[in-house]
């Protein structure tokens, strides 16, 4: 069974770092954030051209869709 670090747990490791460790967690961490949002991006971006493809949705223009969401 695999233990999970609380966020305190992992905020008092990274405190144990050097510094430059640090820096370079931080870095780590922030790439995997961004590739991480954009393969969700990408995952959303390909469910929208499904439903386009099937007909389920239409081409809106900005006022369009400003006057649905004020509905």
């Amino acid at each position: 069974m695999e233990k999970t670090a609380s966020f305190a747990d992992v905020l008092e490791a990274a405190d144990q770092l050097p510094l430059d460790d640090q820096e370079m967690l931080a870095d780590v961490l922030h790439r995997r954030v961004v590739a991480q949002r954009r393969r969700h991006l990408v995952a959303e971006v390909r469910e929208a051209k499904e439903e386009y493809q099937k007909g389920q949705t239409r081409p809106t223009s900005p006022d369009e869709l400003i006057a649905e969401i004020l509905e």
